[in-house]
């Protein structure tokens, strides 16, 4: 019997997916994988941040806000030739997608954004799927970067709407959905996960895959992160994610959204190779890696580190032809 893609999910239904005992839910969610994925393969994604910090938002876990006193340093945006040459790297060392983030709170008609473009257009060129995530987008600016080559626009909803405001009091949650949908207008595939250890319930956590698991269209791209307890920020103190949180939030995610690809995304320096291979267990067929050993202004291990746990673990990277940005994932 195979398992049917649906948009009608409820509340209690993915309650009780979670609260399954944790065998069974890994392999039920491995099963499903399976069926849509082929299990060896991960996808190799690599982060870039190309402005890194001075961010006028508040989110509580972030530290590139300015608000905040982290030892992160402000960097303006980045040369396109620099970027580029991180691109061409990325390519060579197995990423078949390459991101670009700026810490902005909503992207500006302004020469800023013009070199944006232009470096969709030639990481595009280089043949790698180009994201970005550069904040809040109206239609009129994702129309822009789908024209340039852009293929998904990353842009998380944290957490649940309920719990929302304890995160962030600078946007709205709202907000979140009107990019997500502006993105989707344009053409562009989504990327769309959240954050778990920000202090939310379990409530929360399936609310927040129930947003994104009812929307028209799945987002091709759910990444799945442990909070970075960056200090300086309001929750540097809260405890570690622990492994099987992780565990039951990427078989669900999986389970409820069985196409999408589930990255594996923040936390993973934390995380030993075994607890990694339990999240792969469980679903998840995408990383991010890179060659500076960090994912934006957190460590993250690095790519040679990463291709020897896919040995060990008998995966590959994911390798993709380049496809047009309206493609599905």
């Amino acid at each position: 019997m195979s398992t049917q893609i649906r948009h009608d999910w409820k509340k209690e239904e993915i309650q009780a997916i979670y609260d399954q005992p944790l065998l069974e839910l890994v392999y039920n969610a491995a099963t499903v994988h399976r069926e849509f994925h082929k299990p060896s393969e991960i996808q190799v994604s690599t982060l870039l941040s190309i402005k890194t910090g001075g961010c006028p938002e508040d989110c509580s876990y972030c530290g590139q806000a300015a608000r905040y006193h982290t030892d992160i340093k402000v960097q303006a945006l980045l040369p396109t030739e620099k970027v580029l040459e991180h691109a061409q790297k990325a390519k060579e060392g197995g990423s078949s997608r390459f991101c670009m983030a700026a810490a902005w709170r909503e992207v500006r008609d302004n020469k800023d954004f013009d070199r944006v473009i232009e470096m969709v257009k030639g990481v595009n060129d280089i043949g790698l799927e180009v994201c970005c995530t550069l904040g809040m987008l109206t239609e009129e600016q994702a129309v822009r970067l789908q024209e340039a080559g852009l293929y998904a626009y990353n842009h998380n909803l944290d957490t649940s709407e309920s719990y929302y405001d304890e995160i962030i009091s600078t946007r709205k949650f709202d907000q979140r959905l009107d990019t997500i949908n502006n993105v989707r207008k344009a053409g562009i595939t989504v990327c769309s996960g959240g954050i778990i250890g920000l202090g939310e319930s379990d409530g929360d956590r399936i609310s927040m895959l129930l947003t994104l698991a009812t929307m028209p269209v799945h987002p091709e791209s759910v990444p799945v992160n442990a909070l970075a307890r960056v200090k300086g920020t309001p929750l540097e103190n809260n405890p570690k994610v622990p492994l099987w949180d992780m565990v039951r939030m990427i078989a669900t995610a999986r389970i409820v959204m069985p196409a999408s690809i589930v990255r594996l995304s923040a936390g993973r320096i934390e995380m030993t190779e075994e607890e990694q291979a339990w999240c792969f267990m469980a679903g998840a067929n995408s990383i991010f890696t890179g060659e500076r050993e960090t994912l934006l202004v957190t460590p993250n291990p690095g790519l040679s580190e990463d291709m020897q746990m896919f040995q060990n673990l008998g995966l590959k990277p994911l390798v993709k032809e380049n496809k047009s940005a309206c493609s599905v994932v």
